[in-house]
């Protein structure tokens, strides 16, 4: 009997929804559904079926539907969420709280009813407090619903450090922990090219320039262009899909739910979501790998911590039904 191809749903089908959607397609890494609001479904099925005209060039086998129907997401392996305002120029992530909770809210009770046995991956933005959102609306289990920002914000750090150092991006590891945005927080000391200590390579003042260029990339992008990014941060997005849809065991940065990890120390139940490294498999987040800080890094994951911390307060001031 022929195996069932995995099938994955993007929500919401703007920059990010469609490069993720042909990104996943030509991956094979399943068939794809391609979701925005009744008013945006002329993008989705246009989008959808210019993709799916891409197949015999790129020699991929993949369905591609697009529609604003949430019953077409029935069956989904994995569900993201891309839906959303972008940020503007001028604008903080922290003004989006208002706009895109509602959307994500509404996006996320009809995954629940329609998609119940899904993995959630939230890229919309603030993304720890949209992580947080789908959580509570879903009610699925902390290791179904995670947020996509290490993966991008390490690629980002990792770029700005192979461009410095003159070598290929594949041979720098690098680690970034804590919110996704201003506060995010890079471990130069975790860092190395080919194993080698990027302190040994590099002076304080340029780690710490390309530190600094990895936390406000997504702003220096929105002043160049006017609107978010999209093709890193859907690279990033497919990246965590393909761990778990092929459950390879990827550890890769992304918002997960913490308690108790990195000095966290909340109550049962009242934890947040917050970037860390994870192991992804067919189980979602399979595992939260947890490591020793030292007393700056500590000192930098708790103003990170603080700041999810106020996000999530926003979002729980309008909806006090998701505290």
């Amino acid at each position: 009997m022929a195996m069932r191809r995995p099938k994955i749903s993007v929500i919401g089908a703007g920059n990010i929804g469609g490069e993720c959607a042909r990104s996943l397609a030509m991956k094979e890494l399943g068939d794809v559904v391609l979701l925005d609001i009744p008013d945006k479904e002329g993008v989705a099925k246009g989008k959808a079926l210019d993709l799916a005209c891409c197949a015999p060039i790129e020699k991929f086998d993949a369905t591609i539907v697009g529609t604003s129907r949430y019953e077409d997401i029935a069956g989904s392996d994995v569900v993201v969420i891309t839906a959303g305002l972008p940020r503007k120029p001028g604008m903080s992530r922290d003004d989006l709280v208002e706009v895109n909770s509602k959307i994500v809210k509404s996006v996320c009770e009809n995954v629940k009813k329609f998609a119940p046995e899904s993995i959630v991956i939230v890229v919309s933005n603030p993304l720890d407090a949209m992580v947080y959102v789908a959580w509570k609306v879903t009610g699925f289990p902390t290791s179904r619903v995670l947020g996509q920002a290490g993966a991008l914000d390490v690629a980002r750090y990792k770029t700005f450090l192979a461009w410095e150092l003159g070598v290929s991006v594949e041979d720098i590891q690098g680690l970034l922990l804590g919110g996704h945005g201003d506060d995010m927080v890079p471990l130069p000391r975790r860092t190395s090219v080919n194993g080698i200590p990027l302190a040994e390579l590099l002076s304080a003042d340029k780690i710490n320039a390309c530190v600094e260029r990895a936390k406000g990339g997504g702003g220096e992008v929105v002043k160049l262009m006017g609107t978010s990014a999209w093709y890193a941060p859907s690279s990033g997005t497919v990246e965590m899909v393909e761990s778990i849809i092929r459950d390879k065991k990827r550890v890769i940065a992304c918002a997960a739910y913490l308690e108790s990890e990195y000095g966290l120390g909340a109550a049962k139940g009242k934890g947040m979501f917050v970037g860390v490294p994870c192991v992804l498999g067919a189980g979602g987040v399979e595992k939260i790998l947890s490591f020793k800080l030292d007393e700056t890094e500590q000192q930098f994951m708790n103003k990170s911590v603080g700041a999810v911390k106020d996000l999530v307060g926003l979002v729980t001031k309008m909806y006090p039904e998701l505290a």
